[in-house]
């Protein structure tokens, strides 16, 4: 591992705040979740569920890829276990849920899969590394490339989530909205977010939160996913503390 991660890649950045990226991104989302929201009704079950099955295989493939794409798997696998226990203790899961269930009474919709819809497209747009690298860019250098890339994969994905989902997916572009856009201010400020040491720490771990969607989506077990994401934290001090 390189030595490079030094102090003063805390620095305050003058690039100024960028939040493009982001607003593209929940376009995308709210406009991939009215067309598959309007196209719902005329789609079979059968179409709906392998839909479904086949967005669960290219998550998995990409969850693969992101965690098989680095060297230090080990590390990795010990900031999943660290996230997942800190994730239970705070309850972070059911805080989603929660919020899904309040969104879904303030909103006054029937759909019994609201908050399973909610909960899996705000996790699945936005636990993959390409989040981290695209807030970054934008957010350091007014580089709004790679989220314009995830802003096309995530519409095309919310057309498939909300067919079967239903409205909540619809509603994960709030989470996009404030939490991506959140980051993207953040990483304007702090910049040892850029180190690769840091990029590939955060993409193996997320790889594997994002193997665990998958996994959800094709229903083969529930894996409380939402109690992982803070092994993303984990694997971003990884490279800082024991560099």
């Amino acid at each position: 591992m390189s030595s490079k991660l030094r102090k003063d890649n805390f620095y305050i950045s003058q690039k100024g705040r960028h939040v493009t990226g982001t607003l593209v991104n929940a376009s995308a989302i709210l406009l991939g979740s009215t067309v598959g929201l309007s196209a719902g009704n005329r789609i079979s079950p059968g179409i709906k569920g392998i839909l479904m099955q086949a967005l669960g295989l290219a998550v998995l493939v990409i969850g693969f890829q992101m965690a098989l794409s680095g060297t230090g798997l080990i590390p990795a696998v010990a900031c999943l276990l660290l996230g997942g226990i800190t994730g239970e203790m705070l309850h972070i899961e059911d805080g989603l849920e929660w919020l899904g269930l309040h969104l879904k009474d303030r909103f006054r919709s029937d759909s019994a899969t609201f908050v399973q819809g909610f909960v899996s497209a705000t996790l699945l747009y936005l636990t993959g590394a390409m989040t981290i690298v695209g807030c970054i860019q934008d957010g350091t250098v007014g580089d709004a490339s790679t989220l314009y890339l995830k802003s096309l994969l995530d519409g095309v994905a919310s057309v498939a989530l909300s067919s079967t989902l239903g409205i909540g997916v619809l509603f994960s572009s709030l989470s996009v909205l404030i939490v991506q856009g959140g980051l993207t201010i953040l990483a304007s400020h702090i910049a040892f977010l850029q180190e690769p040491e840091v990029l590939e720490s955060i993409t193996v771990t997320g790889g594997m939160i994002i193997v665990g969607i998958g996994i959800n989506l094709m229903d083969i077990k529930k894996i409380r996913v939402g109690n992982l994401v803070p092994a993303v934290v984990y694997a971003a001090l990884y490279p800082i503390v024991f560099s």
